[in-house]
């Protein structure tokens, strides 16, 4: 028998088990603490424990055997939650309990978490700026969604009527032999522009801090040495030290790049990477990460330019929340919330289970 409830304080140990035994591809890493647990998920300042929703084995001594984590998303000033964005943000099933329709029950109870508090647009996969939870635990340096190397999640989100809207590409560079990037333009950028490194950069909204949590990007900036050192490229980057374990090399990700608009097709990223790439080498780390949007063709380019590999593509998923209504039904005729479920079998097509997927509620959250 499988019982749903929200999420205890005593979880937490629990939940760090099922995280390890659930997510075993390159895309997270081994919470060795709960306490990692506690950095990227309960100290959020929207975190709502009715957001994470725990499936329980009770014949097993009350197991936690799966869970489910949603969140809402930012308003256009990424200064407080948007509570018609509804998102899935983390999902993850023991192996022995997979292909029991367990998934597919928490989408539900987590959907009907979302519409519950006004949700009218549902979406599965955390990606920018639609993250409030999965960043620095799933991923890599942003959130891309959910990646292609957990093969599980897009049948399941696909058969619940989620349409795929939006493809992140997830780019590596190996730093252990020496860079061969060559540019004609370098050598006039490099008379021009002078690298700054600040280490720690500064949150530029709430929502980056809310996201981001304790992190301290390290920022890199070019400055113009003939117009008063004004700034012309920025890029921030982090050190991803789960992730190296799970690769096997020290790593870092860029987490952003911009370029002034009118200084744009000039080779400044492309130099400003550079810069980064032998930083970071210098530092002793194996492989940098970068992430593309398939909104981002340009960051797309600069990271082929760069002689960088595409390992892998997250995906995100939307639904309108007019699909997932008649989920309502059933708690505004009486039913308890929270009521045990019996899972049986299931039909072959519904007994897909992804190997990872995410958690809010509903508080007057700004600043």
């Amino acid at each position: 028998m499988i019982a749903y409830r929200r999420f205890r304080n005593t979880d937490p140990p629990a939940l760090a088990d099922v995280w390890n035994e659930s997510h075993a591809s390159r895309s997270s890493y081994p919470v060795r603490t709960p306490a990692l647990l506690e950095r990227w998920i309960f100290s959020k300042p929207y975190f709502d424990p009715e957001g994470l929703i725990v499936a329980v084995d009770t014949q097993a001594e009350g197991r936690v055997v799966g869970y489910i984590l949603a969140g809402f998303g930012p308003n256009a000033e990424l200064n407080a939650l948007d509570y018609s964005q509804g998102v899935i943000c983390l999902l993850a099933i023991r192996p022995a309990y997979r292909r029991r329709g367990i998934a597919r029950e928490l989408v539900h109870r987590a959907e009907e978490y979302l519409l519950r508090l006004g949700a009218t647009t549902l979406r599965a996969g955390p990606r920018w700026p639609y993250c409030p939870f999965g960043f620095g635990l799933y991923g890599g340096t942003n959130c891309p969604g959910f990646l292609a190397s957990d093969p599980g999640a897009d049948p399941l989100f696909r058969k619940l009527g989620y349409a795929p809207a939006g493809t992140t590409s997830v780019f590596h560079k190996r730093l252990d032999s020496p860079l061969a990037v060559v540019d004609t333009r370098f050598q006039l950028l490099r008379r021009r522009y002078e690298t700054v490194v600040i280490r720690s950069a500064v949150p530029p909204t709430w929502w980056h801090e809310c996201v981001w949590g304790t992190l301290e990007p390290v920022e890199f900036r070019l400055t113009d040495k003939l117009a008063d050192h004004f700034l012309a490229a920025r890029a921030l980057v982090w050190e991803l030290e789960g992730y190296g374990w799970r690769w096997g090399l020290p790593a870092a990700g860029v987490l952003d790049i911009q370029v002034r608009e009118d200084l744009r097709g000039q080779g400044l990223g492309k130099f400003l990477m550079v810069q980064v790439l032998r930083f970071l080498q210098e530092q002793y780390f194996g492989v940098c990460e970068v992430q593309a949007a398939d909104t981002q063709p340009e960051l797309t380019g600069l990271c082929r330019a760069l002689g960088m590999e595409q390992v892998d593509y997250g995906t995100t998923y939307i639904k309108d929340a007019r699909q997932a209504l008649p989920l309502l039904g059933e708690e505004a005729r009486g039913a308890t919330p929270w009521a045990s479920a019996s899972v049986g079998s299931r039909s072959p097509e519904e007994a897909v289970e992804p190997a990872a997927a995410g958690e809010p509620g509903r508080r007057d959250v700004q600043r």
